[in-house]
């Protein structure tokens, strides 16, 4: 419970803009922490988070050289998968040597399908060089007979999970190549076919709980990024059922946006203490209490890494604490029901809240002060997931956005279904007209 009354006049944290900037320039410009060569294959959602921070902050004309960010568009398309997609890396790229006997060791990914195409909106890249009919028609055999999609397709066969997640970046693919357009288009003088939006649906519906949540499928305990991705995805092919949607005749889900709104208001909390319950990101096996996240990793508490130093940052060694570390809890959002704040649920949840046209049922101010006064890291910059840790790109990043969509005006205007600055979004009406798609 918070010591201070809302009218108290303490002065509410700032953004150190100076240091953030600085540490994406790190991370662009050296090497990351060794945590993060286990992601080397997941390079372009690496790509994704530093580009759009950087783009966030305002520095993505002046930290990267204009030769730098031509590089790397070309590193993107670098990534293009012949077959229609992207791949995460190039690094399973086969090149003259690739053949049917290698080919299921370099398929092209969902995920870093929609990280690329979103990395080139960021960039302001036209899109002229995606391989548009290509990714359309393999997007097409990425989804499954009961409407959700897989990751990667191999031997024809459809692998990887089957979650909102995939369901997400499926919706932004389709999104960002189809504009609002129905039913079968043409290119290149050739008919593609729409996905099976109903199917897909009927997938986010039944994955809905009693309480209001979505969860990752049925019968499982629901998840603010579950609840994200599966609004974000249906927001994206125009089935969102709002309080104030009139009803078109589609299938539309959620099927009581009035219990998603409760659900998601009850995720803020003043909670912080990371010894409590500690939630997961997208997780089907939940660490023990004894046990802390860092770097993708589950590490127990106090445990050292391979060079000798702390694993993860003990809360009570944070540096560059503020009056606010004492005075103030702040309210966070959590990602499941009796769960610690975590910075990343800011935007996961407040997020939610925006794509339902309803930001205001929390407390946005609230939410500034758990991130600029409590997980933003006062020496390093950037974001840590609990108060206490050190930064890394996935809170870091989701810290940024949740602070754009919580009135930072600091930030770039964030478009919170799709993750990115309005700005990049807004550059897609002129890309869908040099298509001659449909744009409203």
């Amino acid at each position: 419970m918070a010591i201070l009354n809302k009218d108290d006049s303490l002065v509410e944290p700032h953004l150190d803009k100076a240091r953030h900037i600085k540490y994406w320039t790190r991370c662009l410009k050296t090497f990351l922490p060794h945590q993060y060569t286990g992601n080397d294959s997941n390079r372009m959602y690496l790509a994704y988070f530093i580009i759009s921070a950087l783009d966030l902050l305002g520095a993505l004309k002046t930290v990267p050289s204009e030769q730098e960010r031509q590089d790397h568009i070309n590193w993107v398309y670098r990534c293009q998968h012949p077959n229609g997609g992207f791949r995460m890396w190039p690094g399973t790229d086969f090149g003259e040597l690739s053949n049917e006997s290698n080919a299921p060791y370099d398929p092209a990914n969902i995920p870093g399908t929609y990280f690329a195409l979103a990395t080139l909106l960021i960039y302001g890249d036209d899109l002229s060089r995606v391989q548009r009919k290509d990714c359309l028609k393999w997007l097409q055999r990425m989804q499954r007979p009961d409407g959700s999609f897989g990751e990667t397709l191999v031997k024809g066969q459809i692998e990887g999970g089957s979650d909102s997640r995939l369901g997400f970046c499926a919706a932004g693919i389709r999104h960002i190549l189809r504009g609002r357009t129905l039913g079968p288009i043409t290119i290149d003088g050739e008919t593609i076919g729409d996905i099976d939006l109903d199917g897909f649906v009927k997938c986010v519906q039944m994955s809905e709980s009693f309480d209001g949540g979505i969860a990752d499928e049925p019968f499982h305990e629901p998840q603010a990024g579950y609840t994200f991705c599966s609004l974000g995805a249906l927001a994206l092919i125009g089935r969102l059922n709002r309080p104030d949607s009139h009803d078109s005749g589609s299938p539309r889900a959620p099927v009581d946006p009035l219990r998603v709104l409760d659900w998601l208001v009850w995720r803020q909390t003043e909670l912080t203490d990371p010894d409590a319950e500690l939630d997961t990101e997208f997780n089907t096996t939940e660490a023990a209490p004894d046990h802390q996240h860092a770097e993708g990793k589950h590490i127990t508490k106090g445990a050292m890494s391979p060079d000798g130093l702390p694993a993860k940052q003990s809360p009570e060694k944070t540096v560059g604490g503020s009056i606010f570390d004492l005075l103030v809890d702040g309210a966070g959002m959590n990602g499941r029901t009796n769960k610690v704040a975590d910075t990343c649920y800011a935007f996961w949840a407040g997020a939610s809240l925006h794509i339902l046209k309803a930001p205001s049922l929390c407390d946005q101010s609230a939410i500034r002060r758990y991130l600029l006064g409590k997980t933003q890291h006062g020496v390093l910059g950037g974001f840590g997931k609990f108060p206490g840790d050190l930064p890394d790109l996935y809170h870091s990043y989701l810290g940024l956005a949740a602070l754009s969509l919580a009135g930072s005006d600091e930030l770039k205007p964030l478009d919170g279904g799709m993750c990115l600055s309005k700005e990049a979004r807004e550059r897609l009406p002129a890309i869908w007209r040099s298509w001659q798609v449909e744009v409203d």
